[in-house]
């Protein structure tokens, strides 16, 4: 990965206009927040900034108001939050852009931090239009960026603004850029990766940039299916998508030529109905019931993806094993889950892991914060792992 400024970089601060994009997209019930984990997360940098005197200068967006002013996606509620969080005053303005947002950043001192108005609320935000562009950057000196959830898109406050003012990464982005340097960009060897999920259509360009750059593929959860029917096995009444038999099997080709092991399951955990509680078996993979359906893999299956784990010097994880929601199908991702996490933890692995499902599992688990890095990013660390070049990235490495 080409080397990219960081706030190491920056220098003397003090009473400079700093225009940071964080990730503020969070929860809320009854117009309130119900979890301030990604708040949390950009915390060292806004205060830090702060601390540092710089007018630290918040931009963010929140839900899809398509380029219009929505109330109810206002940011005015997450500044109380964001404030709690930081235990700092955070001022708020009714507007990112015009006489209200510059109005605000005026009034402040060196020190303050000011969260201006969704971003979203403007078209030329998602369209990267460079009047708008133009209209963010009249208000700062400097642009940070923090919110690498949101550097698949070349957004204007996310790509555009960088090309525009001085560009640095802050510390959140840094973290995420050197894990996942870590975990793919140049790893130490062996390298495993576990893929699990429902569906092979949403991850086929996953599968197809893994098994170039990784030692062993797990395949887990309801797309392993589709592979184990690609090979013949009669998966009964397992989800699958039979008509994607001819991708899993050229997925399988193309590890094949790559040296990559792919690691399917060998025996599985099934049930006739999908309900917590639900009467469950383990069989193995080539004697599923056909009127019942694979939920978890099995305890040989553990064994060798536990086995794979022992072996890799770098693990990346996205996507559960097993159907982990319902008990007793959470069984499979917890053991590999601790075992990757006590791995990490003895200093023989290093550990990246990321995507909803991912972190829920692993929370679920108990061992998220046992991995060497946890991405919450979604969409971005999807794309990084499909090998896709991330717009808010690229720019700050040009």
């Amino acid at each position: 990965m080409p080397a990219f400024k960081t706030l190491d970089d920056l220098g003397d601060i003090a009473g400079k206009r700093v225009l940071v994009r964080v990730d503020l997209n969070v929860p809320m019930k009854d117009g309130k927040v119900t979890d301030t984990t990604r708040i949390e997360r950009v915390a060292p940098t806004i205060l830090e900034l702060s601390d540092k005197g710089a007018k630290v200068i918040l931009l963010a967006h929140f839900g899809r108001p398509k380029g219009t002013p929505a109330p109810e996606m206002s940011l005015a509620p997450i500044a109380g939050a964001t404030e709690a969080t930081l235990d700092r005053r955070v001022h708020f303005a009714a507007d990112c852009i015009g006489d209200k947002a510059a109005a605000a950043v005026s009034a402040m001192a060196g020190g303050d931090i000011l969260l201006l108005e969704n971003t979203r609320f403007h078209a030329g935000e998602e369209k990267n239009d460079p009047d708008f562009v133009a209209a963010l950057a009249a208000n700062g000196d400097i642009y940070v960026n923090d919110a690498f959830s949101a550097a698949h898109r070349a957004h204007a406050s996310t790509e555009g603004l960088a090309h525009r003012l001085p560009a640095f990464a802050g510390r959140t982005m840094q973290a995420e850029l050197e894990a996942l340097q870590k975990g793919l960009g140049d790893p130490a060897r062996p390298v495993a990766a576990i893929v699990g999920g429902a569906k092979v259509s949403t991850k086929i360009d996953l599968l197809m940039n893994l098994v170039k750059k990784v030692d062993a593929l797990v395949i887990g959860g309801g797309m392993a299916n589709t592979f184990l029917a690609a090979r013949g096995t009669n998966v009964g009444k397992s989800l699958c998508e039979h008509d994607l038999a001819a991708t899993a099997k050229q997925i399988m080709v193309e590890a094949a030529s790559a040296g990559c092991a792919i690691v399917l399951p060998v025996d599985g955990v099934v049930a006739r109905e999908f309900k917590t509680g639900a009467e469950s078996e383990v069989v193995d993979i080539d004697a599923i019931p056909s009127d019942a359906m694979v939920l978890d893999v099995g305890p040989k299956t553990v064994d060798a993806v536990t086995g794979w784990i022992e072996r890799a010097a770098t693990l990346v994880w996205n996507g559960p094993l097993g159907a982990f929601e319902i008990a007793p199908f959470d069984a499979a991702t917890v053991a590999a889950a601790k075992f990757a996490a006590a791995q990490t933890e003895d200093g023989r692995l290093v550990s990246v892991a990321g995507g909803g499902d991912t972190v829920a599992a692993l929370n679920h688990a108990g061992v998220a914060d046992d991995f060497t890095y946890v991405s919450t990013a979604g969409g971005a660390f999807l794309e990084w792992m499909e090998g896709k070049p991330l717009p808010g990235v690229e720019v700050l490495t040009s």
